[in-house]
């Protein structure tokens, strides 16, 4: 299926001496790349977001913003995250714009170059060997970049304001419903986002969107599992911080960004190798025109 398996669609036929450990070791090379580029978006949005926060001197927002990390982000990796955050809101003080606005514009360019990173992964899992024309691929990646960007954001703003959003109304029934169903909700959005990039990133036509939810299900799943596996590994570890002293916070994140382009991965797996089961055949079949277009291709 995924690293280490044969991928279960091929718009192009591969060349038979390619191993697995060939094919694992692709899978994982876009995921590397899909990780660092997580990494990015998550620090230069942190200090878009907060300073954006701070201009309009918006303080009670920057401190649901930490608060949220604390709870979504593991270990080490979300001090690095609250102490940029940190930093954007000291800069926003001292008006300091110019850095603020290379993070907004920065966290645009840099997610439109991950949802990019993320078709080509896609395309190789279902084995098309041409990603989309460069034109055409950058402005669908800008595109997914605000679309499932907004998604996720509204998904951890759910997750953000569990403890906050009906404070005021003084019904305990009411605070705990939404402090425990805030969870869900968000993590639905999520797969909601998940569910659209498996459905228009890859360069060919998909099955039914409920085959591509159980994928994106999957990939969720997945990435919350590996979350709070890392937490625990994390609070419960006397020597990661000692070992990796200032850089710790910085490898955390790393870590947590590729195993979450891991699972974001698997899930697309898992969605290919579904479709085959479900229609019969030992793959999914290709899509024509990508087929005829690398056949032309390969005779030149």
């Amino acid at each position: 299926m995924f690293f280490g398996h044969e991928p279960p669609v091929t718009n192009a036929r591969r060349e038979p001496t390619q191993s697995a450990a060939n094919l694992a070791g692709d899978g994982l090379t876009h995921a590397r790349s899909l990780a660092f580029s997580i990494s990015l978006v998550a620090i230069e949005g942190l200090i878009g977001l907060v300073g954006l926060a701070s201009v309009v001197h918006k303080r009670e927002v920057v401190r649901i913003i930490e608060d949220t990390i604390r709870e979504v982000v593991p270990g080490p990796a979300s001090k690095v995250l609250t102490t940029a955050a940190s930093h954007a809101h000291h800069a926003a003080n001292e008006h300091h714009y110019l850095a603020l606005a290379f993070g907004v514009l920065g966290t645009l360019y840099v997610a439109t170059i991950a949802m990019a990173q993320l078709e080509r992964g896609l395309n190789r899992i279902y084995g098309v060997e041409m990603d989309r024309p460069a034109r055409e691929k950058y402005t669908r990646a800008f595109v997914f970049a605000l679309s499932a960007g907004t998604l996720s954001a509204a998904a951890f703003a759910c997750i953000a304001l569990g403890r906050y959003l009906f404070d005021s109304t003084k019904s305990d029934a009411l605070s705990t419903t939404w402090a425990i169903g805030r969870w869900p909700l968000g993590l639905a959005l999520i797969t909601v986002a998940v569910t659209l990039l498996f459905r228009y990133s890859p360069r060919r036509r998909q099955p039914d969107l409920s085959w591509l939810a159980f994928g994106a299900g999957v990939s969720v799943v997945s990435w919350a599992v590996l979350t709070g596996v890392l937490g625990l590994f994390y609070s419960m570890s006397s020597t990661f911080t000692a070992t990796y002293g200032p850089l710790a916070g910085l490898v955390a994140l790393l870590v947590w960004s590729f195993l979450s382009s891991c699972a974001l991965f698997y899930g697309a797996a898992i969605a290919a190798q579904l479709e085959s089961l479900r229609s019969g055949a030992s793959r999914p079949k290709a899509s024509t025109r990508t087929s005829s277009t690398t056949r032309k291709r390969r005779t030149r």
